[in-house]
């Protein structure tokens, strides 16, 4: 037991989380790769998103060994990470008209997940220097990352530059970034989402598609997505437009309260990323409504002890890493299970830690080893007002019961 308690150091909840996500993914991942058995081998899929898996709990076993202050040496690779994003759109792999994939070394992965790891950590870095920077510096400096950044992959992955500008947005909020200057970003990014709906409502797609290629994509999403109520007023019919989400509703209303239990899906057969985009949809119709709450109930929980975590670190680098991480890992989370229902356009965000995939297994697990590492390193003080608080409740339960025995005495 000590042995475990040496090597498993950190927060028991968000091991105990990590743990049931990984539970939860290899079951469902197995489940829904059922279309892939079909070019492969029959283990092949779930035995590499195994090992996938076990290689990112090595991740998380190491990171969380490295004291937080050395987390800004990725801060600091955010410009190499900006190379590999330009680097992809030249000599990547197109997947569906985008080039979200580069190999390297006979390796395959996504450098947009190993940007937005790089910018959450350099954002952290910079606010954790407010009292030695002026509050406008800071804010610009920011701001001047996070564009090239988020610009860079908006060109082939729009919904993640979307939501990883919308979390760094979010960590100057938690970092106390002046309300003027967030007003200002806010007012700037209200007048360009309405032109660009305008665009969307009003300028046909094909005209789009012949700037920015991948718009044509987006906009078709965004009208098809504001149109559901139509169709299923005339008579719904599922065709290309609408094929994803419509198997996914499919699947959602088989599973109603329990589910058809792990094995069964019917509808991982027809979803062409059962196992990743929509892996949800299949999560539900297996284990019913139930075990869709539960998994929203585990990020839920995470989030929440991340906060506890972050509260407890009397140092704002430490602080900013948990939020940054735990706000990307619920977001993601939240935008993968809202498409799943319906709720959104398809984005195509994974489940993190859940859905099938390399580069973002691996850089989700980097995201638990820092919570973790922060939890082992910065919340001494935390941990010692719990266990006086437990201390205490103990001896007051131990007089209650001593003062009742003199009573029945």
């Amino acid at each position: 037991m000590d042995f475990f308690n040496k090597i498993f150091r950190g927060d028991r909840v968000i091991w105990v989380i990590f743990m049931f996500l990984c539970l939860i993914s290899i079951v469902e991942v197995y489940s829904a790769s059922s279309t892939l058995t079909f070019r492969t081998n029959y283990w092949n899929p779930i035995l590499r998103h195994t090992t996938f898996l076990l290689v990112g709990l090595g991740f998380v076993l190491a990171t969380h060994a490295i004291k937080p202050k050395y987390f800004i040496v990725l801060g600091i690779c955010l410009p190499i990470a900006w190379g590999l994003l330009v680097a992809t759109r030249f000599l990547g792999n197109s997947v569906n008209g985008s080039y979200r994939w580069i190999d390297i070394a006979g390796i395959s992965f996504q450098p947009s997940e190993i940007a937005k790891l790089c910018l959450i950590v350099f954002t952290a870095f910079l606010l954790s220097k407010r009292k030695e920077n002026t509050d406008d510096k800071i804010f610009h400096w920011i701001l001047v990352a996070t564009a090239v950044t988020c610009g860079i992959i908006f060109i082939d992955n729009g919904s993640t530059a979307i939501m990883l500008f919308a979390i760094v947005f979010l960590m100057m909020l938690v970092g106390q970034i002046s309300w003027k200057n967030l007003g200002k970003l806010a007012l700037s990014l209200g007048i360009i989402g309405g032109l660009l709906f305008c665009i969307i409502l009003f300028v046909p797609s094909e005209t789009i598609g012949k700037i920015l290629p991948r718009a044509e994509t987006w906009t078709e999403r965004f009208k098809d997505f504001g149109g559901q109520d139509d169709v299923h007023q005339e008579g719904f019919t599922i065709n290309d437009d609408n094929y994803q989400v419509s198997h996914a509703n499919i699947a959602i209303s088989n599973g109603g309260l329990i589910g058809k239990m792990p094995g069964n899906s019917i509808e991982r057969d027809f979803l062409p990323q059962a196992y990743s985009d929509f892996i949800y949809a299949i999560i539900i119709e297996e284990t019913g409504l139930v075990g869709g709450l539960v998994v929203l109930l585990l990020y839920i929980i995470l989030f929440i002890r991340a906060g506890i975590i972050a509260n407890r670190s009397d140092k704002l680098f430490p602080k900013l890493i948990v939020m940054g991480a735990s706000l990307i890992l619920v977001t993601q989370a939240l935008a993968n299970m809202a498409v799943a229902v319906g709720l959104i356009p398809v984005t195509g965000q994974t489940l993190p830690l859940v859905s099938r995939g390399g580069t973002s297994t691996i850089i989700t697990c980097i995201y638990f080893g820092m919570i973790l590492s922060v939890s082992r390193y910065e919340n001494l003080t935390g941990v010692k007002k719990e266990e006086a608080i437990e201390e205490e409740l103990i001896e007051a339960k131990e007089e209650e019961l001593i003062e009742a025995k003199e009573e029945a005495i």
